[in-house]
């Protein structure tokens, strides 16, 4: 890791730093939050624990950190036009294979955020709060387009509708949420709760 910190975060390059999170991803694959280490991070990826520590402060930062950058395109940056075609756009942002990894992986750090509240407060603050608020701007902009009523009661839903549909998937039906499975879900179940026609 190039060094030349300034305060708690040192410089390291973004091929670097991607090299890094997806080591973390796969550790977590691997052997969960819980058996996952600093220590092992540091040997998977031949770094100084003090480094990692110094870049992230502990392992909650850097497991989310990993996550957040995983994540192929800013939710802000989809604006096709119609809410429709923004939601399916959310959907295809990656591929079934990716999906069914994700799903997975949030599974199993929606348990350990239980037993564990530096896991679930660095959860909220760098992955949930900036992408609920990058999700209420793409909901705004239906609303400015006239798609959306403003005073409609279904938009203070629309994630717990989508996390919804991603995650209890395989809990009902014993499947990974797929692309097709999520844009059926969208055209039958989100849009008409917000009253915007599917065609």
């Amino acid at each position: 890791m190039a060094e030349g910190a300034t305060g708690r975060r040192s410089r390291i390059t973004p091929e670097r730093e991607a090299e890094l999170y997806a080591a973390v991803l796969d550790l977590l694959r691997e052997v969960g939050y819980d058996s996952l280490t600093m220590d092992a991070v540091a040997a998977r990826t031949r770094s100084s624990k003090a480094t990692l520590y110094r870049q992230w402060g502990g392992k909650a930062e850097l497991v989310v950190g990993a996550m957040r950058h995983g994540k192929p395109v800013r939710l802000d940056a989809i604006d096709t036009g119609t809410l429709r075609t923004d939601l399916h756009a959310l959907v295809t942002r990656e591929d079934d294979c990716v999906m069914e990894q994700n799903s997975a992986l949030m599974r199993a750090l929606a348990m350990a955020m239980h037993t564990n509240p530096d896991l679930r407060q660095a959860f909220r603050e760098q992955l949930i709060e900036p992408e609920m608020a990058e999700f209420r701007g793409l909901l705004q902009r239906a609303v400015d387009r006239g798609e959306i009523r403003a005073d409609c009661p279904a938009l203070d839903f629309v994630v717990h509708m989508l996390a919804g549909g991603f995650a209890v998937r395989t809990l009902i039906e014993g499947q990974p949420p797929t692309q097709a499975f999520l844009h059926s879900y969208i055209d039958a179940v989100v849009l008409p709760a917000l009253g915007v026609p599917t065609s």
